[in-house]
């Protein structure tokens, strides 16, 4: 065994043994057999803990391929091991050419699956685009990130969605958590990863203030930083000024700042508009899923000269002399640059991914082609599997509060 599939294994064991929701999803989807037979085909960032959802799904009886679902993502190590010891059919690597990345997602639809687990919603364009032959044959999908499901949502406005998606993402097992902790934690992985440059004292720039920005936010303020927010939406500034945030416009934002994170969703958040103000040394770093939060394609355009100077780290040089420095391409730090998100949140959101799956399974032929929340039960059952994982007590209404609740006549 080779030294980096022996690495994967290793990351791959340690992720397992610190998944107990997921293995106790694994163990119900075992005994009920409902994905026994079923062809899943998966676009998720590959690296140790959705390494550990794939073996789940196919435990489970499921056959499974996977993709990456962005071209850095990916870690070679994982995938080896998937491949190599494990027998799973993978396609990813980091580094892999665009074409390649495409190539590679419609080698898991060749898979002809009956169920999509999509991160970014890549596959499921895919099968609206490219391969419309296999819309018959998909049950439905689960889309786990927030890009992924203002696509949807997009698809479903435009009357072009042909199957049911459950919108993973906004679980509340899963974007309470994921999206902050998880995301919170994790860009800070790829940012030192990348630079090992001090945080605290410096002027840190967050992008957005949904879920992740609000992580990010937080712990950028944990480790000392004067954390600085731009937003669109008027009621998230109110919350990230009342959650102690100086709230400002990115032109006048970029002028202080010694970092710079985008986690919007959203495309050109970082454009030739905002390069004359930067500071000479900025770091940029985007935490949204495409590669379209900073614009590079004005970087490339605007910079007088271009170099790596780390491993993830590009510096450009602007007119004026003034350098900025971009981490991971402009693509997602925290697994471009880092190992993602810790391993017991993606606990929480992979069993949500097979308890989803499983539902699909059962209920998509009486779904029509809309975009749905997760079950409350099967947020609730993740919530309750996390709590006995943690050996974490909670009360429980009692007969007369629960008709207290429930009645409109009463008021005391």
């Amino acid at each position: 065994m080779s030294e980096l599939v022996e690495r994967g294994a290793r990351r791959l064991e340690w992720a397992r043994d610190h998944m107990p929701v997921l293995a106790a999803i694994r163990d119900d989807l075992k005994r009920s057999k409902v994905l026994k037979g079923l062809r899943i085909g998966m676009a998720l960032h590959t690296e140790a803990k959705t390494g550990v959802l794939a073996l789940s799904l196919r435990e489970a009886g499921a056959d499974v391929r996977l993709a990456s679902c962005n071209p850095l993502s990916t870690d070679d190590s994982v995938a080896a091991a998937l491949s190599e010891v494990h027998g799973l059919d993978v396609y990813a690597r980091k580094w892999q050419t665009t074409k390649e990345y495409y190539e590679n997602l419609h080698k898991v639809l060749d898979l002809e699956p009956d169920l999509v687990i999509d991160d970014g919603a890549d596959l499921i364009f895919l099968l609206h685009t490219k391969r419309t032959e296999l819309l018959e044959r998909v049950r439905g999908g689960n889309e786990e990130t927030t890009t992924g499901v203002i696509r949807l949502r997009a698809m479903e406005r435009d009357g072009k969605l042909r199957f049911p998606v459950i919108d993973v993402n906004n679980a509340k097992m899963k974007h309470l958590f994921d999206n902050r902790y998880g995301t919170g934690q994790s860009t800070f992985d790829g940012v030192m990863t990348a630079t090992n440059l001090l945080v605290a004292g410096k002027a840190f720039v967050v992008a957005g203030y949904g879920w992740c920005g609000r992580g990010i936010a937080t712990r950028a303020r944990g480790m000392g930083a004067r954390v600085i927010v731009t937003e669109v939406d008027p009621v998230k500034a109110i919350e990230a000024s009342m959650d102690g945030f100086e709230v400002l416009p990115m032109a006048k934002a970029a002028r202080i700042a010694d970092f710079i994170v985008s986690a919007t969703g959203c495309r050109d958040v970082v454009t030739s508009r905002h390069f004359p103000a930067l500071k000479d040394g900025v770091v940029l770093a985007n935490a949204g899923h495409f590669d379209n939060e900073i614009s590079t394609a004005d970087l490339e355009k605007v910079a007088k000269s271009k170099r790596r100077v780390r491993e993830l780290v590009d510096e450009y040089v602007l007119p004026g002399g003034k350098r900025a420095y971009l981490l991971a391409e402009g693509r997602l730090v925290n697994l471009a640059a880092g190992q993602g998100h810790p391993v017991e949140i993606m606990d929480m959101s992979f069993a949500i991914q097979a308890a989803a799956a499983a539902y699909l399974a059962k209920a998509s032929r009486r779904l029509k082609p809309e975009v749905y929340p997760v079950p409350k039960d099967l947020d609730d059952r993740v919530a309750r599997l996390k709590l006995k994982a943690l050996g974490i007590a909670t009360d429980a209404l009692t007969k007369e509060q629960k008709a207290y609740l429930g009645s409109w006549q009463e008021g005391t």
